[in-house]
């Protein structure tokens, strides 16, 4: 029972069950995924890799991916606050390094296909602060992700189970 000055306790809405338990129907693309998410990230600084992950993301809506990188990033060591302004990093730019932000340009442009490119100067920006290898590094991280955002927002993965390192 609650008194006349307590505040009745927040009802939460219900969590929304899962379309399709995609990994476990078809887990030689799950295996595969996970290989080429490996593969991917190889000499990448992790809390660059976490940060375009968690970009890529919340342009596409996927729940389940901000909720498992937010969190695998604060196991990494990155901030809360950087992590929180990643949405509106374009005026928040001075959390974020010249290179994190040509980072985080690639990946809207890479994740953002709408005007069906890549624009040059994106492109060239994020070579200025990348060796060629781990340019592809990069660009293959950002792809990797978008491809993950697709399994999750098409199933409908629910966010908020995730421990950090869970699927390492």
């Amino acid at each position: 029972m609650t008194t006349q000055t307590e505040a009745p306790a927040a009802e939460y809405a219900p969590e929304i069950a899962p379309r399709l338990p995609w990994a476990r129907l078809v887990p030689d693309v799950y295996k595969a995924m996970i290989r080429l998410d490996t593969a991917a990230k190889q000499g990448l600084d992790p809390k660059l890799y976490e940060l375009v992950k968690i970009r890529a993301s919340q342009i596409n809506h996927c729940a389940l991916c901000i909720d498992m990188h937010s969190k695998d990033a604060l196991a990494a060591g990155e901030s809360v606050e950087r992590i929180v302004q990643l949405s509106a990093w374009e005026e928040s730019r001075h959390f974020y390094t010249e290179k994190e932000l040509a980072a985080l340009e690639l990946t809207e442009a890479v994740t953002v296909l709408t005007d069906g490119f890549v624009p040059d100067e994106v492109y060239e920006r994020a070579a200025g602060f990348f060796e060629e290898t781990e340019l592809a590094q990069l660009i293959a991280a950002i792809t990797v992700i978008n491809a993950w955002n697709r399994f999750g927002v098409t199933c409908r993965m629910t966010p908020g189970h995730y421990q950090p390192g869970q699927h390492k």
